[in-house]
């Protein structure tokens, strides 16, 4: 199996971080003017000389979005299946050493949330959990897969990393895209944030991108927790990763996510704020440098910010969503994972897409033509 982690290994975050901050106006000019760009144009597109070419940037990425993905925007919604888990993360509502109760849904209560999900318009939806691997492992996956797969034309998954053979046994089931984030590509930073679990390993979580093109996933999703490290770097780290398996697995697709770090119980402060300006140029960056890449935004941005954003590169969101086993119809009270800023419901999100000339999509395909 090919890996990530040679070419990784080869760069020096600090002398990346050096890197982009050292970029000029004529790198960003460079960049902006160059028919395809590469990762030193990136750095420049992600630096602070790029913040005064901003406007420039976002009528490019607007035009390309378009010219890729047209006026659509996918709507796709998370439903959290449980909240059990056994690592110990610093920003997170699972985590191990929080003290609340865990709750892994069950067959009739899946279907509970199934009804409602279906019931506000959606056939795209993103199954959640924590990451225990003993209440929440292959087996679990294939009877829930099993029992939604006729009521959704795409699912996705954010579950804990898993091995090629267990991907490979997923996807007659029905899986079509696993989203894995690094949380931060700062190898020190990443063990401070993870002390205990399976997800302590930094290398096997970077490794998992290369799992899921082994095994044939149609769609891998990557990005970095914006707020544990200097978002530029983990930024370019992230680029690197989607450069890399963009050549390495080129029938896969791609889609990158931007989770800044939000409240939870118990609370983890940004160790690096990111405004709202750094984030537009941040998804700018992205669509220049990458056309093909899907750009995804959640319901942990806010309203205003969400609004303005659609126009300038993204082109997934989810809405209505819940952050908590149950959420929606069946313990709705329950510990959410995040604290949702956009609270708008999914009819609200589709008024505000076609006011602005968008057209909502709330599936990725029909099984008919695959």
């Amino acid at each position: 199996m090919s890996s990530f982690k040679a070419i990784f290994d080869s760069y020096s975050w600090d002398e990346v971080k050096k890197s982009i901050y050292a970029k000029t106006a004529a790198d960003v000019e460079r960049a902006l003017a160059a028919p395809k760009r590469t990762l030193e144009d990136f750095k420049a597109l992600i630096s602070p000389a790029a913040t005064a070419y901003l406007e420039h940037m976002a009528q490019l990425s607007q035009q390309l979005t378009q010219k890729r993905f047209g006026k659509t925007m996918q709507l796709y919604v998370p439903l959290y299946l449980s909240n059990e888990c056994q690592n110990i993360c610093t920003y997170c509502g699972f985590s191990l050493d929080n003290k609340v109760r865990r709750k892994t849904l069950s067959g009739v209560e899946i279907m509970q949330e199934v009804a409602a999900i279906k019931a506000m318009g959606y056939d795209h939806v993103l199954l959640v959990t924590g990451e225990a691997n003993q209440t929440v492992h292959v087996e679990y996956f294939k009877k829930v897969l099993e029992l939604i797969r006729p009521h959704f034309s795409h699912i996705s998954m954010e579950v804990q990393p898993l091995e090629v053979a267990d991907y490979e046994a997923l996807i007659p089931y029905g899986l079509n895209t696993v989203l894995v984030y690094q949380e931060t590509y700062h190898q020190e930073d990443y063990r401070q944030h993870h002390p205990k679990g399976k997800k302590s390993n930094f290398y096997y979580r970077l490794d998992t991108p290369d799992r899921l093109g082994e095994a044939g996933i149609h769609k891998i999703g990557l990005g970095v927790l914006i707020g544990l490290e200097d978002w530029r770097t983990d930024s370019f780290f992230t680029a690197l990763h989607l450069n890399y398996l963009e050549k390495t697995y080129w029938q896969t697709r791609y889609s990158l996510s931007f989770p800044r770090l939000r409240p939870f119980s118990g609370g983890l402060e940004p160790k690096v704020e990111m405004t709202d300006k750094e984030l537009v140029q941040l998804i700018c960056a992205y669509r220049l440098f990458y056309e093909e890449v899907e750009l995804s935004i959640s319901t942990r941005e806010s309203e205003k910010f969400r609004n303005n954003i659609i126009r300038l590169g993204i082109t997934a969101m989810s809405a209505g969503s819940k952050t908590n086993p149950g959420g929606y119809v069946v313990e709705p009270e329950s510990l959410e994972q995040f604290e949702i800023s956009d609270e708008r419901s999914p009819a609200e999100i589709t008024a505000m897409l076609k006011a602005q000339g968008y057209e909502p999509v709330w599936k990725d395909w029909d099984r008919m033509y695959i």
